[in-house]
């Protein structure tokens, strides 16, 4: 879900040495057009834009990504309606997971992404709190609540038990 800490995560594991990436940038990931009225997929209203677009992975750099065996651990964060595709490559699937009103003003406040911000946004992202993550729940091997404080989220993703 947005506003869980995914992209902070990443930020502090890639602080302390690990290889870490955060597939939720352009980089990794684009909106793609789904059904709706705008064949273009560019939205007039970006308040309306996930009503015809869906947040997917690159596919094909993902898997490079994973494919490279230049790290002895890699972490990635970010989530995507096709990440399922890649869940058989990786050891754990950790889930990250907040309170609704931590993450309603974690989206209000935060300052290096303005997604959320906007009404149809937040609905999204309250929606899939609902619909999406009790999905990602089954997948998971790990749930961390991330209103504890950060050092806290850190060390339980690190001392994550070896499936």
């Amino acid at each position: 879900m947005s506003g869980t800490g995914k992209s902070t995560l990443i930020t502090m594991l890639a602080a302390r040495g690990h290889r870490a990436v955060d597939l939720d940038t352009h980089d990794w990931s684009e909106w793609v057009s789904v059904a709706g009225d705008d064949p273009q997929g560019t939205s007039a209203d970006a308040g309306t834009i996930w009503q015809d677009q869906d947040w997917v992975w690159r596919e094909d750099r993902v898997e490079s990504l994973l494919a490279a065996d230049d790290a002895n651990v890699l972490f990635v964060g970010g989530t995507a309606s096709n990440q399922g595709k890649f869940h058989s490559w990786f050891d754990h699937i950790i889930l990250l997971t907040a309170p609704v009103g931590v993450l309603r003003e974690r989206l209000a406040t935060r300052t290096t992404n303005d997604y959320g911000r906007n009404p149809g946004e937040l609905a999204r992202v309250l929606q899939h709190v609902e619909t999406v993550e009790p999905l990602l729940r089954r997948a998971a091997t790990l749930v961390v609540d991330t209103d504890a404080p950060l050092e806290e989220v850190l060390r339980t993703v690190l001392n994550a038990p070896q499936p």
